[in-house]
């Protein structure tokens, strides 16, 4: 396998490209101390995402995943290429695509019931039809029974599942993730990864999902694509070859996990050794 694949991605022709990203280029820049700063965040990336498919981003620390996630959101601006979706490019945040992010970001003095059916507020939704779709995603994911609830009454593996019924009420062709587990303990994020796998198998949604966790990276997507570390280029990506449903069945104890997870993680280990000889070097 090469080092750096610099290409887009190829999907099969009966797939419809969803995502797009085209040599996608993005600087911070900042002052300090009447100094000018400036920091190649993301250089040069390619990646295609297939109608329905879920791919999971990962990379070492400060590699721009979080950047990249945010540049498809329509979120942040970018200083070259281009993003489109179904083929047009963005110029913005675009109803078509829904943000999760990995702080819960409930609205404390809101219900649960309320918090969750903002987005449709927004969107000027009748309040009755509000309520009546709030409270159909909240039993979605396990929380009905606690529309009147208070952020704060809440776990937090609770909260954010009232963040992924927030996401999902304007029911969004593509779902952007960022690293919404990340919070949470260890039981309760495997219990919302099957919770997540069960939401977007009928869905027919489009999923990119940001982590740092490897063995969730692979649990969850039909495909990894790994960042090189900064400034951020896709390394490669790699297919995930097991059988959904995945909560049907162990799938760490599956073969093919642990050798897609050995092959990511060589790739990882890499980039990290890399970074700590620099480090040692100054």
């Amino acid at each position: 396998m090469s080092d750096y694949v610099a290409a887009t991605e190829q999907h099969p022709t009966q797939m419809r490209t969803k995502v797009e990203v085209r040599d996608v280029v993005k600087r911070f820049r900042w002052e300090k101390k009447g100094k000018h700063h400036e920091l190649l965040a993301l250089d040069g990336v390619n990646l295609e995402i297939a109608e329905g498919e879920f791919v999971s981003v990962i990379g070492p620390s400060g590699c721009g995943k979080t950047t990249l996630l945010r540049i498809v959101a329509g979120l942040i601006a970018f200083d070259g290429g281009e993003v489109r979706i179904d083929g047009e490019p963005i110029h913005g945040p675009g109803r078509e695509r829904a943000m999760v992010f990995q702080s819960f970001g409930l609205f404390p003095w809101k219900s649960v019931l309320d918090n969750v059916k903002m987005p449709l507020v927004v969107r000027k939704v009748n309040q009755a039809r509000a309520d009546e779709v709030a409270r159909a995603f909240l039993e979605k994911v396990g929380l009905g029974g606690f529309e009147d609830a208070m952020p704060n009454q809440l776990s937090g593996g609770m909260q954010q599942r009232v963040g992924l019924a927030r996401a999902l009420v304007t029911d969004p062709e593509i779902l952007l993730m960022d690293e919404p587990f990340g919070a949470i303990d260890a039981q309760t994020r495997e219990l919302m990864q099957e919770e997540l796998l069960r939401l977007w198998s009928n869905s027919g949604k489009t999923v990119m999902f940001v982590t740092h966790d490897l063995d969730e990276a692979v649990t969850l997507a039909d495909r990894v694509v790994v960042l090189t570390r900064g400034p951020g280029r896709i390394r490669t990506s790699i297919k995930v070859e097991l059988p959904r449903p995945r909560w049907d069945y162990d799938i760490r104890a599956e073969k093919a996990f642990t050798e897609v997870r050995h092959e990511i993680w060589q790739m990882l280990r890499e980039d990290l050794e890399h970074e700590k000889e620099i480090l040692s070097d100054d």
